[in-house]
């Protein structure tokens, strides 16, 4: 690439250099650290995953029970929290809420000192611990219904399935909710990640830094793809409409809801390990009609797309996943969040161990020695 030559999206610019996570996108290969994320969903959980992606190397026995007793013994939120919640109006997307929220919880803990060890592990403790309380009490306080207080009994995943309607979730749910925790907790430098970083590079504070963050993963081609998925799926009905479906979008030239990536150029890995979730899922719990619609989708926009390296991505099933464990189609992203705070975290203190501004330049396409037209004369 030339030097000052303008690329849209900034695609295939390096805006810095990270050790925390890998993707080959033609080899279908992603990698935290340096392990597979196959190896990953199948021996870790997502709070050790979680403690890899930040402080570097997967903890020592003493090293996560601290970690996660720290995580589940703040998990509660402010009375004055809660009472902001009431405020938002029933039909305020979540991810908004976090936002709000997450901006508010920095107000509680405003040292900002970068340099303290313990400021910095408080802030990571608090922000794993307390947006999946946030969520759920804005989800049953929009409801008419008080919160469900969260129980330190309960794994991280568990945890979480049980504030959303007071009902302890089977082990087999907890675990593959988990698992979905872990595939989404860290993608290199997607659009929120790079966010993050500019964010952080001003020396905002972790709250700030994760609250835009998720303003830019409920962005639609970013972390709302999953929500427009699972509507596809709705609307397309039932088996025998995905021919029409597929014709029509193609003929339109629109894109599919949860096929392509602007990496992967083979199925990604992720969805590979959510499909078979979802057989686990659906083996236990009963049929679900839309899984045989997304199969059929997928067969059929194979013999169209998988010539361009277009596959389905880690949206197309994540969205079946989480129907089945009865999560509203509007808390998607919200989990997407829950589950990338980590690698948001792990990006911020990566960049303040060596810090720089970002001030990127741009190309100019402007006019210039334009005269001023008085207002009397325009």
């Amino acid at each position: 690439m030339a030097i000052g030559e303008y690329k849209p999206g900034l695609e295939g610019v390096p805006a810095t250099q990270s050790n925390i996570s890998y993707v080959d996108g033609k080899a279908g290969l992603l990698e935290y650290r340096g392990i597979r994320i196959e190896d990953l969903c199948e021996h870790s959980n997502f709070l050790e995953t979680s403690y890899l992606l930040i402080f570097g190397e997967l903890p020592k026995h003493q090293e996560l029970e601290k970690f996660e007793h720290s995580i589940n013994h703040r998990r509660r939120i402010k009375y004055r929290i809660r009472d902001m919640l009431k405020c938002f109006p029933d039909d305020a997307h979540p991810m908004d809420v976090i936002q709000a929220c997450v901006c508010a919880l920095g107000m509680f803990y405003p040292l900002r000192d970068l340099r303290d060890i313990e400021y910095i592990y408080g802030a990571t403790i608090r922000l794993i611990a307390k947006i999946p309380t946030i969520i759920a009490a804005f989800h049953m306080m929009r409801q008419g219904n008080d919160p469900v207080p969260p129980r330190d009994d309960l794994s991280y995943a568990a945890n979480f399935l049980y504030m959303l309607n007071e009902i302890e979730p089977d082990p087999l749910a907890a675990q593959i909710f988990d698992v979905c925790l872990t595939l989404h907790a860290e993608h290199t430098v997607n659009a929120s990640t790079f966010c993050a970083l500019v964010t952080a590079s001003t020396l905002n504070d972790p709250y700030v830094v994760l609250a835009a963050a998720v303003g830019t993963l409920g962005g639609p081609l970013h972390g709302g793809a999953n929500e427009k998925v699972m509507l596809m799926l709705e609307e397309i009905g039932s088996v025998k409409n995905v021919k029409s479906y597929l014709e029509a979008k193609i003929s339109k030239k629109e894109k599919v809801p949860g096929f392509g990536h602007r990496i992967y150029k083979v199925k990604d890995p992720r969805a590979t390990i959510l499909q078979k979730l979802v057989d686990q899922l659906f083996e236990q719990s009963g049929h679900d009609p839309y899984y045989d619609i997304a199969l059929e989708l997928e067969r059929q926009a194979m013999d169209v797309f998988a010539e361009k390296g277009i596959f389905a991505n880690v949206d197309f099933y994540s969205g079946l996943v989480y129907k089945k464990l009865n999560i509203p189609v509007d808390l998607f992203t919200p989990v997407f969040a829950i589950a990338r705070v980590p690698g948001w975290l792990a990006h911020w203190k990566e960049q303040m161990a060596d810090n720089r501004l970002f001030r990127p330049t741009q190309v100019y396409t402007g006019l210039h020695d334009v005269e001023y037209t008085p207002i009397s004369d325009r």
